[in-house]
């Protein structure tokens, strides 16, 4: 069997189409999808802690290490029951979908703590993947979000690497892979703790600081 056929097309309208039910299947079974992202390929499933923990035992992440979110609209942070501070939405109205991460307080009974930061918030992104963004609306739920590679391997690009580096699991049906072809490399998405009274920068990435300051001049840390 050709590895390349283990993958479920997910490129042109009809092909996402035909692998939203599919996709949905598998994450209500609680596994893991491989699945194209505005950046790079991402791994993650529902938000329950069983969903989460075949993440973190399939990326064998370390603890300390939380998966965000993603979502398809604004509304779906209410539905987490998570806290979005006026300046969170400010930004939120400006900068989603896009690469834009929120780190928010709340959601203690909507997401397992597996999920929290250090700070103690959840990162949430609306994510601008028009197929995703799809799949997540469909799903009716957020959906985790992990980079698609092993420890110390760049983060994958095209789901063939997806398929070399995970083939073991792909076979078994631990994880299913939809290809979205190869993506353009970018910058990560900013991430900004909004836990607080003023945003904080804890990551930098696509969305400079100066940018971000024309919606909140109160930014702490530089983006």
């Amino acid at each position: 069997m050709r590895v390349e056929s283990l993958s479920i097309p997910f490129w042109s309208a009809e092909e996402i189409d035909a692998a939203i039910g599919p996709a949905l299947d598998h994450i209500a079974a609680r596994r893991v999808l491989a699945y194209p992202n505005e950046t790079v390929y991402g791994f993650g499933g529902a938000i329950d802690r069983e969903s989460v923990d075949a993440l973190v035992k399939l990326k064998r992440r370390p603890p300390g290490k939380p998966f965000l979110l993603l979502i398809s609209g604004p509304h779906m942070i209410e539905r987490l029951d998570l806290k979005l501070p006026s300046y969170a939405a400010n930004l939120a109205t400006r900068h989603w979908p896009g690469p834009l991460t929120l780190v928010l307080a709340g959601g203690e009974r909507r997401v397992p703590d597996r999920l929290r930061g250090p700070e103690g918030g959840v990162a949430v992104r609306w994510t601008s993947h028009a197929g995703i963004t799809r799949l997540i609306h469909a799903h009716g739920d957020a959906i985790t979000s992990s980079s698609a590679n092993r420890p110390g391997v760049p983060p994958a690009m095209r789901a063939a690497e997806i398929l070399s580096q995970w083939v073991n699991a792909v076979t078994r049906g631990q994880l299913r892979v939809l290809d979205g072809g190869t993506l353009t490399p970018s910058k990560p998405s900013t991430v900004l703790d909004c836990t607080g009274r003023r945003p904080r920068v804890i990551r930098p990435g696509a969305i400079s600081a100066a940018t971000l300051r024309e919606s909140v001049p109160n930014l702490i840390g530089d983006a």
